[in-house]
């Protein structure tokens, strides 16, 4: 695996930091104000601008978050730098080998980011996501490992109820990049929707973690700040979106999003990868799946960083049967270099691998 050099994984941490800027600004213009609020014994920051119909109030995120608040802060000195954004952009893609999304996948999560979706806390996952990774891990990740046919979004429940703020109607934002979007009414509830597809079935779904019953698991769950959006109720997704990263997708000027760190998405990528369906579909997922698990373990342990990997390992291993039985069965699976780079994050051989 090829690591990228030290110019280029410097640009993007610049590019990442000044897409968030620019994002923000974006996000809350000069004529409102910024106002800190206790909910829970927690303070919020919210955004109080002005409308024809009064003064309206915006989520920003927690006080806690030290990035966010020196933003707060310094909101006022924020430029708008496009065209400085687009040059480093394409510096990265062409001559650093980093990533990027496909056209369409890139202007779906463009249009989402400027809506507020990544500010209201949801979390890129998939394919596109697992594109951001080559910036920041910096290494060069294999295109096979990245082409997609679909985006795929998350928000844990208890944020989307608990922010108090929701986006515009999802099929509205959909349908200012493609006309041809809608909605697809979920199987188990016809008057709920969790996913949307254009007229080359281009597909954009929203998904939640169930840590309850099975019996949540495939039915769809209201999420107040998606816009009249549902989310699909997903088993271990609420491990993968835990604490995610704040990074930038390669496309245009850049797009700010959140991520699950790289370490998660590897350990459940491999969990998941023993879950599909065997038919055909079923099976390049898993395949892709793998692919994914085994390149991240390997940039880990490349870049110095097996023990968060070790770390991620160890934490799904301790939740129980039912994870321990999937790690087992994706490793069972895994291509050999992954195995071989999680074994020597772990201080394992090989095949002591999926052992307590």
């Amino acid at each position: 695996m090829k690591q990228i050099d030290l110019v280029y994984r410097t640009a993007f941490a610049e590019l990442a930091q000044r897409t968030f800027d620019a994002q923000f600004e974006a996000d809350f213009p000069l004529d409102g104000r910024f106002v800190s609020v206790p909910v829970k014994a927690r303070n919020y920051w919210y955004f109080e601008y002005p409308t024809d119909d009064g003064d309206k109030r915006r989520y920003v995120g927690p006080e806690s978050d030290e990035e966010i608040t020196a933003r707060v802060k310094r909101h006022k000195e924020i430029k708008d730098d496009i065209r400085e954004r687009r040059r480093l952009v394409g510096m990265l893609q062409r001559s650093g080998g980093m990533a990027s999304p496909d056209r369409f996948a890139g202007e779906v999560t463009k249009a989402l980011a400027d809506a507020g979706l990544f500010r209201l806390r949801a979390v890129l996952i998939g394919s596109v996501a697992f594109g951001c990774y080559s910036g920041l891990l910096g290494v060069r990740l294999p295109n096979t490992a990245i082409q997609t046919g679909d985006a795929d979004f998350a928000q844990d429940f208890a944020i989307s109820a608990g922010v108090e703020d929701s986006l515009p109607p999802i099929l509205e934002i959909l349908q200012s990049v493609d006309p041809t979007f809608r909605a697809v009414p979920h199987q188990a509830d016809k008057t709920k929707v969790v996913a949307f597809t254009n007229s080359v079935n281009y597909r954009v779904e929203f998904l939640t973690g169930n840590r309850g019953s099975d019996e949540y698991t495939g039915k769809p769950s209201p999420m107040p700040a998606l816009g009249g959006a549902s989310a699909e109720n997903l088993r271990f997704l609420d491990y993968l979106i835990y604490e995610p990263v704040r990074t930038v997708l390669l496309h245009r000027e850049g797009v700010s999003v959140n991520v699950p760190t790289p370490e998660r998405y590897a350990i459940h990528k491999l969990i998941v990868s023993s879950k599909r369906l065997t038919d055909a579909l079923g099976r390049a997922k898993r395949d892709k799946d793998l692919l994914q698990a085994s390149l991240l373990s390997e940039a880990l342990v490349e870049t110095k960083q097996g023990y968060v990997l070790a770390d991620a390992y160890r934490e799904a291993w301790d939740r129980g049967p039912s994870w321990q039985e999937g790690i087992v069965a994706g490793l069972a699976m895994m291509p050999d270099d992954g195995k071989t780079a999680l074994a020597a994050a772990l201080g394992v051989k090989p095949d002591e691998l999926g052992k307590a």
